[in-house]
């Protein structure tokens, strides 16, 4: 868990500093340009650390299936080999998604506006600037991306369903491990993947929120990621605990 954790943090890292500078710069310095190549690269890299992110979400559900409804074969099922294949896997499938979305998006043409109604440079934004007709590609964009998404929500979604009626033959005990277990990671999963359905699996359609919703899951979600996970945490919780009750005293 542990493992998979900090390559969660790792990606959270990544995901943020893609869009994050860029986006200060535009509010505070009012320096609201930018290339189109790098345009293309800030997208590509938005969607590889967004898929690996969602993969990543996925392998974990899956890990926290073995730990608590066969944890006497997690050792062999889910051992340090399996784990480096599986993060292995993730950054290809990232790959492979962000080079797709890339080049759907770069082999439209481009020569009539350039003004992006978002934050940054995402594939439904800039593709709207082609000067051709983008809703065969924006339905190839959308079996990519919303068919990733829902895949692997619903991939959570049924782990986690396994997982509570699997609690019943537990423990008191065992029941509230668990449950305090998943559900900081559950927290997670809505607070991403809600934003990614409800982004990416519309063709050819936008709304006023969609900026406020591209800024929440690219910004807010990686920043509150590692609050979350700490909050779950015994140590932190009673340090927390111990440092509230020496405010009260003094």
């Amino acid at each position: 868990m542990y493992f998979f954790l900090s390559n969660l943090s790792f990606i959270d890292i990544c995901h943020s500093s893609v869009t994050m500078p860029k986006m200060l710069e535009g509010l505070l310095l009012e320096r609201k340009t930018i290339s189109f190549n790098n345009c293309i690269a800030q997208l590509f890299f938005l969607h590889l650390f967004a898929c690996a992110e969602i993969f990543l979400l996925t392998i974990m559900a899956y890990d926290r299936y073995v730990a608590i409804c066969i944890p006497l074969h997690y050792p062999s099922v889910m051992n340090m080999k399996v784990c480096v294949q599986l993060v292995f896997a993730l950054w290809v499938g990232g790959t492979v998604h962000s080079l797709v979305q890339t080049f759907l998006t770069i082999r439209l043409p481009y020569c009539g506006p350039n003004f992006i109604d978002s934050y940054f440079c995402d594939v439904p934004p800039v593709i709207k600037l082609a000067c051709t007709d983008t809703y065969l590609t924006g339905i190839l964009i959308v079996s990519n991306s919303g068919t990733i998404s829902l895949t692997c929500f619903l991939a959570l979604v049924t782990s986690y369903t396994v997982i509570l009626f699997s609690l019943r033959k537990q423990s008191a005990e065992g029941r509230r491990k668990a449950l305090s277990t998943c559900s900081s990671h559950f927290m997670v999963v809505a607070l991403f993947f809600g934003p990614c359905i409800f982004l990416y699996t519309r063709p050819d359609s936008s709304f006023s929120i969609d900026k406020v919703v591209s800024v929440f899951y690219t910004v807010v979600t990686p920043l509150l990621n590692p609050l979350i996970y700490t909050l779950r945490n015994e140590e932190v919780k009673n340090a927390m605990k111990h440092l509230s009750q020496r405010r009260i005293c003094s």
